[in-house]
């Protein structure tokens, strides 16, 4: 293991002990961390997904920021890779991950996909009903390819300069209802605050990946994707 990754490593699971909040860390040019809750590459198969086969794993503490905040890393990172086999892995079995976006969300129109939906990603060319645009009202009608070029990794989150643990960091005039939406659920903002004087702020972006707790691990429930609407 090279040591840039081991430093990203230590720095990311550290900034995962503090307390649920504001978390303004830039990462390195790396980006975060590959890694689960156990500090190491975990399996791919859906039946594993936190590579914890052959372990005794121990009961997961949803108050743990540690973990958490490691999760939401490692599917960040898989997300930047194109790693869909990852991020599959990392989906509840049960729920499946809903996708939303424009901050708001409203599971009568966001779609729900499977771990197995995710998985083929790349070969699935059928359009998607993602919602109605802003402004037009319009249905977002997509691949799913298309869908995650521009409403999931529109930016690299890696480099996000302000990260919040169960607080949303940068909001437009759309209603922010993650934690509402998901009650029994937690999650990760990664913000990306506005970067030309012209557009006054109003070119920011944010990625908050929801969580919901699992016996010895966190899974993927939501990727809320956040931008300055009308």
């Amino acid at each position: 293991m090279k040591r840039p990754f081991i430093l990203s490593c230590i720095f990311c699971l550290v900034a995962g002990l503090l307390v649920g909040g504001v978390l303004p860390m830039p990462w390195d040019s790396d980006g975060p961390p590959a890694v689960n809750t156990m500090l190491r590459a975990p399996s791919s198969t859906s039946s594993d997904p936190n590579g914890l086969a052959g372990l005794s794993p121990e009961p997961l503490d949803s108050k743990d920021n540690f973990q958490l905040l490691n999760s939401a890393c490692y599917v960040l990172q898989a997300l930047k890779n194109s790693d869909y086999a990852t991020v599959a892995s990392m989906v509840h079995p049960e729920k499946g991950v809903t996708f939303t976006p424009y901050s708001t969300v409203d599971f009568t129109t966001d779609l729900t996909l499977t771990s197995n939906q995710v998985k083929d990603l790349e070969q699935d060319s059928s359009l998607y009903t993602w919602g109605r645009a802003d402004g037009r009202g319009s249905p977002i009608q997509l691949t799913i390819s298309q869908y995650f070029a521009q409403y999931v990794f529109n930016a690299d989150y890696t480099q996000s300069s302000q990260i919040g643990v169960d607080q949303v960091m940068i909001s437009g005039n759309a209603l922010e209802n993650v934690a509402e939406a998901y009650p029994d659920c937690r999650f990760v903002d990664f913000s990306i605050p506005g970067q030309s004087a012209s557009s006054q702020g109003m070119d920011w972006s944010s990625l908050k990946l929801v969580f919901a707790p699992g016996e010895t691990c966190w899974y993927l429930v939501g990727i809320v994707h956040g931008q300055w609407t009308i």
